[in-house]
């Protein structure tokens, strides 16, 4: 049984994650990289263009200084797959850029290639019979990895998203009521700030950070950044300290591999720093490494002279003792290791699956706080058990929620389907019942 033990919480310094939303020409594309100037820090900005080039408009004129330009460098994308956004990403780690602005993020929704086009192109394989239902499975699988890769990204990341106007059937009366984000429902979610734009104003709209609730500021730009750094400042920068007790004095061969796994599950081994005995420009992950083998210990040969840079110690041999000692060490790493992947097998829902179901569940008609006796009825013959609370969710069922929410809230006449379809499966749990069967 997974013993669990809670700690005290320690807020941490963290990287922006932006959204800006708003129409064509609202000024999006120059608050992004007005902002990416203050959050670079005289870093490198990366921006990932998939409107035909147009953030070239606010790139430097040669021999014209008088004009007001942004330095960035430039990626160009015509086909918004999430493969391409993840190779865009890994780019922009190897490039050591400072903050990346995808522009837009919609496209890799609703664009070229993008998950849209995705599902439409799974629905007509051969042998998948569920059309769009059953398309969205592997296709919830490669946003998930799209997420994973840009909201991991080690520096900053800004992305834009357009809107455009929502309306509602009343009857036969069409009734505009607000705008509506081109993205996947609850994208907002996924980032701290959602910035909305119309002509050159953003006012916050949604933020993790009450000193930025419901700002509103005419052209934002390095002003506002710097006040959403200072937010994200207060606390214990994590790289930093990793980087303290892999420098500390004793340091085992063993304890390096700790802060390597560490840095790793935190997705920090290409974050940037200066080498602690250079002084350098380097990244957390080579550092570990070599720190490590410089304490790593050999069991035949001359150990090799000691490394300056890792605090002068070197290798020596092992001891029979220590040899064994190595030896359980890895045993108990494989059974670790094993444990850890019976424990991903039932990993429990996620919050930004919570925070979605909520989302999706109004869209079926099922939102209301007094429809929860109802919501828990439904999940529970979605997902084939039965259940008292959407906590008792693993992240697997969850998933199979989703994507039942979203391919009927999506329809004409969402509710109405969603409720035939539940009482399809009342019904063919019933009769199976009467019949003596499995359902």
């Amino acid at each position: 049984m997974t013993t669990f033990t809670f700690a005290p919480a320690t807020r941490e310094t963290a990287k922006a994650r932006i959204a800006l939303q708003g129409p064509g020409g609202s000024g999006k594309t120059k608050t992004a990289l007005r902002m990416a100037k203050a959050l670079a820090q005289d870093g490198l900005i990366g921006l990932v263009d998939t409107e035909r080039g147009s953030a070239l408009k606010y790139a430097p004129v040669p021999g014209r200084p008088d004009i007001e330009s942004h330095e960035f460098a430039h990626l160009p994308m015509a086909f918004c797959s999430p493969e391409n956004l993840i190779g865009a990403v890994n780019a922009a780690i190897e490039a050591r850029v400072a903050v990346l602005i995808i522009d837009s993020w919609s496209a890799f929704w609703a664009g070229k290639g993008g998950l849209l086009a995705r599902v439409d192109e799974e629905s007509k394989k051969a042998g998948n019979y569920g059309g769009k239902f059953t398309a969205w499975g592997p296709v919830n699988e490669l946003e998930q990895e799209m997420l994973d890769a840009l909201l991991n990204f080690p520096g900053h990341v800004i992305v834009t998203m357009r809107t455009k106007n929502d309306y509602a059937m009343e009857g036969k009366t069409v009734t505009k009521i607000g705008v509506k984000t081109v993205q996947r429902e609850g994208a907002e979610y996924e980032v701290d700030v959602v910035i909305d734009m119309i002509a050159g104003t953003g006012t916050v709209t949604k933020t993790r950070y009450s000193a930025l609730d419901g700002a509103c500021v005419h052209h934002p730009g390095e002003d506002f950044a710097e006040a959403i750094l200072e937010q994200l400042g207060q606390g214990v920068d994590p790289v930093q300290a990793i980087l303290d007790e892999l420098v500390a004095e004793g340091l085992t061969y063993e304890q390096a591999l700790a802060l390597h796994a560490r840095a790793k599950a935190r997705n920090l081994l290409g974050a940037n720093l200066l080498h602690p005995v250079t002084g350098e420009p380097a990244t957390l992950g080579p550092v570990i490494v070599e720190y490590g083998q410089a304490v790593k210990p050999v069991t035949t040969g001359e150990a090799p002279p000691a490394t300056p840079s890792a605090g002068g110690q070197g290798e020596r041999s092992e001891t029979p003792e220590e040899q064994e000692a190595a030896v359980q060490a890895e045993v108990a790493r494989r059974r670790a290791a094993e444990q850890e992947q019976a424990e991903q097998r039932s990993e429990p829902v996620t919050a930004p699956q919570m925070r979605m179901m909520h989302a999706l569940f109004n869209k079926v008609g099922l939102g209301h706080k007094d429809s929860r006796a109802e919501r828990i009825r439904v999940t529970s013959l979605i997902i084939g058990r039965s259940i008292d609370s959407a906590n008792a969710l693993t992240k697997v069922e969850a998933q199979t929620l989703l994507d039942t929410l979203t391919n009927f809230g999506e329809r004409e006449n969402a509710a109405a389907d969603f409720t035939a379809m539940v009482n399809g499966l009342a019904d063919d749990i019933a009769q199976a019942a009467l019949a003596g069967q499995p359902a």
